[in-house]
């Protein structure tokens, strides 16, 4: 198809499915390719070229003063003839063209809208791009002619594969598809598409390929069987296709073929609009189907201008554009021109008159509604429109040319209209904004569709939604409402090859499979993850434990030696009770402090040593409850003063004991002037002071505090006095055990005594328990860990004063009480002289 213009325009199209390719040989008279199969949609694409230069030589605004004109080419879907058009679009038929003088043939054009397939795109502007010959393709997709180096003339005014990838992604994302199988056509276009596809959801993190398996060319059984075997068995309910319908066709047949249904599939722009997979018999696997299509649009007008099309009856045999025409209307009215096929009218079939009515024709060629492809060579048009409108309108002097030149239109180069192609920016009758990026592409966006399989088993391909990005966002708007899902729940399926793993687990990849396929492992105690598909567990802090769900932090337990818990609360009973056992002791000594038993005893020491006693079972006290810093500080202090005052009674009781006896015998007085009532509260108050510079030192150098001790047990934290300086703690239980055994090793010489003074065998026992007691505590005291070392601790201190209060004190309390016939100096006195 031909109009002549001061500017011409080429174009590519797919008029013909089919192609016979003549006898190529030296020999024979060359012949053009015969083709047939007549393709009305693509006829209306070329049309809608045909109306958009129309449109623009009417519009006083857009090139005044200049005509366009246009030569449109048929392709036949095959690369060798598309590739030969372009060559005789660009070459021209004749040596020479003078486009200001009259000259026979085809003009060569300045620059070429199409081609619709990717593989004839790249094998064309590989050769056009070496010359800047501007192409403009409306429907090839591949990301690979965005290689400016490659294609440096190439645009498009279809969004490519890239985006289109990133769209299927997003929708993939927005559903929770995480596992989905991807099918592409063995050309450019699956090819490349599977490459960004695999590459952009590796960098996304939103899902895994369960399978990738190549479509084949024509209908080859055995493989397609073995593909939809792949699918059936698989985990995967989304299946992703780039292909051409013509792939889709025999891969369905095989799907129905086996029956696999339940799946939801993904169509790329290739075949989402295809009417020959939206039947009844598809439609219940089919059914449901999402798609990314190409921008719908609008071109007012349009309708009026494909009914304006008639054949030309004088010229229906001619090699000519209205021998296309003429081949249209017989497709359309299934008819035939003079002189008709032998034996067509025979059998029944009629003659074109060339006044049938294309209005009264049920046909999609007249559907205007769901424009998209039309769409586009209508915006590719107008890209060239707008190129050589800025160019023409350069103002001589200030052109971006070398000198500040402009591009002339009878002197114009191909290379100049593509500098002004890659700068071009105008909006549509429709609202949408035309411009190309650095690499030719478009604006990307697209088309969310779904197929809906309505109740009268018709199909209605809807818009459910789009998709845009620019270079600041991505954007994906979805009416969910309006989606129609082929699975008896009515809502989206789940496809993932493993479940989420919910907070407080963490993901462990299965060993050989996707990243996508996935245990869930629990976290360890003391680490929690508080997320969905957490890939790691993070630990709690030191003072924090996990939770029984491993989902957060919470405090951990704290455990000390409590006055509410059993072990406490006898241990303080315990201490209570020694000192009311001592306070009554003391009671009953005070009372009776003028008997012969108490006085015989040396009743000042026995009244210290109460005292002493009574204060050992109160230090107790301090080691009970939540560790304080003056509990700390008080606690060992107290305890080991109180014991040095109560062994340093002992001690001098048992040396005044032993003085005595030595003093009875014949020039022992003089003795008892070294123990006399002042010397015995000097030697208690040397030895005590002894002790308590010790306890000064240690606090002064190294104060033991409190202390949160987390390496005995992970969940809880133990609240402890830290010794700080183990030395001086050792100098304190080690002083007090050296006026213990001192102390023993007295009253042990004088256990043989008369039984007047028979109280070195009580001090004997009561320091045999003491010395006892004590010699067990400290291994009792290293292997017990937190509270149970405190216990240990107290236990031994109301162990040893319970065994020197009654050791001591017992049988004396019993005289007095129970046995006062004994508690005179007659009796005392004939104790001795019975023995």
């Amino acid at each position: 198809m031909h109009k002549a213009g001061d500017v011409v325009l080429g174009g590519l199209f797919e008029i013909h499915f089919f192609s016979v390719f003549p006898d190529l040989s030296f020999t024979s008279e060359p012949q053009q390719p015969s083709c047939h199969g007549f393709d009305v949609l693509g006829f209306r694409q070329a049309q809608t070229m045909a109306f958009a230069i129309d449109e623009i030589n009417r519009n006083n605004n857009l090139l005044p003063n200049v005509t366009l004109g246009y030569s449109l080419y048929d392709n036949c879907v095959k690369l060798g003839i598309g590739f030969r058009a372009a060559l005789s679009l660009t070459s021209g038929r004749e040596q020479q063209f003078i486009l200001d003088e009259t000259c026979v043939g085809t003009p060569p054009v300045l620059g070429i809208v199409g081609d619709s397939s990717s593989t004839r795109s790249i094998a064309i502007s590989s050769v056009l791009g070496l010359y800047r010959v501007p192409m403009v393709s409306y429907f090839a997709t591949c990301s690979c002619l965005s290689d400016r180096q490659k294609f440096p003339s190439f645009f498009r005014t279809i969004p490519s594969d890239a985006f289109q990838v990133r769209a299927m992604i997003q929708i993939l994302k927005h559903f929770g598809w995480t596992w989905a199988g991807l099918l592409i056509s063995d050309d450019d276009y699956g090819l490349h598409a599977s490459r960004s596809f695999q590459s952009d959801l590796a960098q996304s993190g939103g899902g895994c390929l369960a399978y990738l398996e190549v479509l084949p060319w024509g209908n080859d059984p055995a493989e397609l069987r073995r593909i939809v075997d792949v699918m059936k068995k698989s985990t995967a309910r989304v299946v992703i296709v780039f292909a051409h319908e013509s792939h889709m066709i025999n891969l369905v047949e095989e799907v129905v073929r086996q029956n696999v249904t339940g799946l939801q599939w993904m169509a790329s722009e290739a075949w989402t609009a295809a009417a020959v997979l939206q039947t009844p018999r598809l439609m219940p696997y089919l059914g449901g189907t999402m798609g990314i299509a190409i921008r719908r649009g609008e071109i007012p007008g349009l309708r009026k201008y494909l009914l304006q099309i008639h054949p030309d009856l004088q010229h229906n045999n001619n090699n000519n554009g209205n021998s296309i025409i003429n081949q249209f209307w017989e497709y359309m009215f299934q008819c035939r021109f003079a002189p008709p096929p032998a034996g067509w009218v025979e059998a029944g079939g009629a003659l074109c008159t060339g006044e049938e009515d294309l209005e009264n024709v049920e046909t999609e060629f007249l559907d205007i509604s769901n424009l998209r492809p039309e769409y586009n060579v209508y915006k590719a048009v107008y890209a060239l429109a707008y190129a050589l409108d800025d160019m023409l309108q350069c103002e001589p002097g200030r052109g971006p040319f070398t000198g500040h030149s402009c591009g002339l239109l009878h002197k114009l180069e191909p290379w100049q209209l593509v500098y002004y192609l890659e700068k071009i920016n105008f909006t549509t009758p429709f609202g949408d904004q035309v411009s190309f990026d650095e690499n030719g592409d478009a604006l990307p966006i697209y088309d969310v569709m779904n197929w809906r399989w309505l109740p009268d088993g018709k199909t209605k391909v809807q818009n459910v939604g789009e998709v845009k990005e620019s270079a600041k966002v991505k954007e994906l708007s979805l009416d969910e409402d309006k989606i129609f899902w082929n699975f008896e729940s009515k809502q989206p399926p789940r496809s993932v090859c493993s479940e989420s793993c919910p907070p407080g687990t963490r993901m462990a990849r299965k060993k050989g499979q996707p990243e996508c396929c996935f245990d869930c492992i629990p976290c360890s105690e003391g680490k929690i993850s508080n997320k969905t598909d957490s890939m790691e567990c993070t630990s709690c802090p030191e003072d924090l434990w996990s939770s029984p769900q491993r989902d957060y932090c919470v405090p951990k337990k704290t455990e000390f030696l409590s006055y509410h818990e059993p072990l406490g609360i006898c241990l303080t009973t315990a201490s209570l009770l020694g000192t009311f056992i001592c306070t009554v002791a003391l009671v009953i000594f005070t009372y009776h402090r003028s008997t012969p038993i108490v006085r015989a005893n040396n009743s000042e020491l026995s009244f210290q040593l109460l005292l002493s006693l009574k204060l050992c079972f109160l230090c107790s006290l301090l080691f009970i409850g939540r560790p304080r810093l003056w509990t700390c500080q008080l606690r060992h202090a107290a305890f080991g003063i109180s014991f040095v005052l109560c062994v340093s009674c002992i001690l001098v009781k048992t040396m005044v004991v032993l003085a005595v006896f030595k003093a009875s015998k014949p020039g022992g007085e003089a003795i008892l002037k070294w123990f006399g009532a002042v010397q015995q509260r000097g030697t208690v108050l040397v030895l005590t002071s002894v002790q308590a510079a010790i306890c000064t030192a240690w606090l002064v150098s190294a104060s033991p505090a409190p202390h949160k001790n987390t390496q005995y047990h992970n969940d809880k934290i133990v609240y402890e006095c830290v010794v700080s300086s183990k030395v001086g703690f050792a100098i304190l239980l080690g002083y007090i055990g050296l006026l213990a055994i001192v102390s023993f090793l007295i009253a042990f010489l004088a256990r043989n005594l008369p039984d007047n003074f028979n109280e070195a065998k009580l001090i004997t026992f009561s320091m045999l328990i003491f010395c006892a007691v004590w010699v067990a505590f400290v291994p009792a005291y290293i292997s017990s860990p937190g509270k149970y070392a405190d216990a240990v601790e107290v236990f031994a201190i109301l162990a040893s004063s319970f065994g020197l209060l009654v050791a001591l004190f017992g049988p004396k309390c019993y005289i007095i009480l129970l046995r006062p016939e004994k508690n005179t100096k007659k009796a005392i006195m004939g104790r001795g002289l019975e023995s």
